[in-house]
């Protein structure tokens, strides 16, 4: 093996591997049955040895709770549901210790009903300046009751409330997250020293939630349909704002990464110019199917639009968002797509999982950084959570159609024995999302005695990434390879090949096998589903 490379310090983003938290379901330290970051401190050990280089957490914020803390009440407290802030802060020193940066989410767009701008602007009235924060507006119609506009929610149904004044607010999402006029100074302003707040707390990052939604055009005009320019996604002006942000976080040597959903690739990588944000998450790798053609046309395209402006790509599997790896490659529909998730989805787990470990092979040779959601390293699926326990609001507002997003979100598996797998002390409190009877299972301490499983096959993964020539940032070249097989080379002879046809391929010349998904066949050839890292 090669010798290992040398620690990164100033553009360590470029190729790191970054561990998604969700607080509430990573491990609690008090027995409440929320997780907190006291369980966050007391699992450090557990991430250093994982190998990750960062840790992003999605928001610790003092919050109502209403969208799982993406309604932000007060972006200087931690929710006391987590802790306090001397917590925060010796956690961003204690994974410092172990080499593990912090990444914190800043929600831009909007804030919870309940923060202070907000209730000044419901107790002021009409045009007054409170209310010059939001975008408050007179209803249509001929006494008002009316929207304002068509816009569509995200989470279905109205974007607008009316307040008993007879104004109405917008809110993109639920009506207890209002949304903020990116037009006010007084707005950007906040928002910056927020950044700093942050930063001078030792924080590395800030992840950017619903990164192109914040401006909107001025007349709030209806959504045409074939407009050229959507009146509340990627105007124009957010270029100015993330320049003003990257001049903040430069001063710290901090970085960003947006969450930017768009399809066109030029008007994506106008946010990776070398003046706004270091990075962006790949949606379009995280929703594609496990079929090569597509995998290999996404990641030549992501490439592509990432080449022009110097910016490494991002690569991520799953998030707090989306349906977990081992569940969603088990169906016969395995790309992604918030619009078809429904109950009932039939799932083969064996070849799931199968198909998740050598995507873990496939994820971790691409030239770029990998984000990491908590429980993929241990082949976590997707939780049926029964209906009348589901919390998330996409459930609701869809009128219960739509299995929400806290199938995900289950509580983590630490023990095998023991209440709740461990996830909590062992007080008697129920975790505030149930935990299949399974999933003792997928416990964290039953995988580290187990060299074949997932947990296992990430570790080594991760030691092999961090300590071998070849990974990380740089270039890829696709090899010539059978059809329905992925090849491709890395520098300093490294090779990646995935096998997605129905039969057993033959391994190319190699004078080395770093690693495999899953064990070879007798004859020492691929299986289906099934990845390799070479040497040659």
């Amino acid at each position: 093996m090669a010798a290992p490379l040398p620690p990164r310090t100033d553009d360590w983003w470029r190729d790191a591997v970054i561990y998604q938290v969700y607080p509430r379901s990573f491990a609690d330290g008090d027995g409440d049955g929320s997780g907190d970051l006291a369980g966050v401190r007391a699992r450090l050990p557990y991430l250093a040895e994982l190998g990750v280089d960062a840790m992003w957490f999605t928001p610790w914020y003092a919050s109502p709770m209403v969208d799982g803390g993406y309604d932000v009440a007060d972006y200087r407290a931690v929710d006391p549901a987590f802790g306090t802030l001397d917590e925060a802060e010796k956690l961003i020193s204690e994974a410092a210790a172990l080499g593990i940066r912090v990444i914190v989410d800043i929600v831009p767009n909007h804030v919870s009903d309940q923060h202070p701008w907000f209730r000044a602007a419901l107790d002021a009235g009409p045009g007054s300046p409170e209310r010059a924060r939001f975008h408050f507006r007179p209803g249509r119609g001929e006494h008002g009751e009316l929207p304002p506009n068509d816009w569509p929610s995200e989470f279905s149904g109205t974007t607008w409330t009316r307040v008993p004044d007879g104004e109405w607010y917008l809110h993109l999402f639920t009506p207890e997250q209002p949304d903020l006029n990116w037009a006010h100074p007084e707005v950007r302003r906040e928002h910056e020293d927020i950044l700093r707040f942050w930063f001078e707390r030792g924080v590395a990052g800030v992840r950017i939630d619903s990164a192109a939604l914040l401006v909107k055009a001025p007349e709030l005009p209806d959504l045409a349909a074939g407009a050229d320019v959507h009146p509340y996604v990627d105007q124009d002006e957010l270029h100015d704002i993330y320049r003003s942000w990257r001049a903040v976080a430069d001063e710290y040597g901090a970085m960003f990464v947006g969450e930017v959903w768009l399809p066109d690739a030029e008007r994506f990588a106008r946010y990776l110019r070398p003046d706004e944000l270091h990075t962006a998450f790949n949606f379009n790798f995280l929703t594609c199917p496990w079929e090569p053609a597509r995998l290999r046309a996404v990641i030549d395209a992501t490439l592509a639009e990432h080449a022009p402006v110097g910016a490494p790509a991002t690569w991520v599997l799953c998030n707090h968002d989306v349906t977990r790896t081992a569940t969603r490659y088990g169906r016969e529909d395995t790309a992604f797509d918030f619009a078809t998730k429904a109950f009932g989805t039939p799932t083969d787990l064996a070849l799931g999982t199968r198909r998740a470990r050598a995507a873990a092979l496939l994820t971790l040779a691409l030239p770029g950084s990998v984000y990491l959601f908590q429980g993929e390293e241990l082949g976590l699926p997707e939780a049926d959570i029964p209906r009348e326990r589901i919390l998330d609001p996409m459930h609701y507002r869809s009128g219960g159609t739509d299995p929400g997003r806290d199938g995900c979100r289950v509580p983590l598996p630490w023990t095998q024995e023991g209440p709740h797998a461990g996830f909590g002390t062992d007080g008697p409190n129920e975790p505030w999302l149930p935990q299949p009877a399974h999933w003792a299972a997928y416990a964290v301490d039953r995988q580290s005695l187990d060299a074949s499983s997932m947990l296992a096959l990430y570790r080594q993964a991760l030691l092999i990434r961090r300590t071998t020539r070849g990974f990380g940032d740089g270039t890829m070249n696709w090899l010539p390879s059978p059809d329905g097989v992925l090849a491709f080379a890395r520098s300093q002879g490294v090779r990646c090949v995935v096998n997605f046809s129905d039969d057993a391929v033959a391994l190319p010349e190699h004078r080395e096998l770093l690693l495999a998904s899953g064990p070879l066949d007798g004859h020492g050839r691929l299986p289906r589903d099934t990845a390799v890292w070479l040497r040659v």
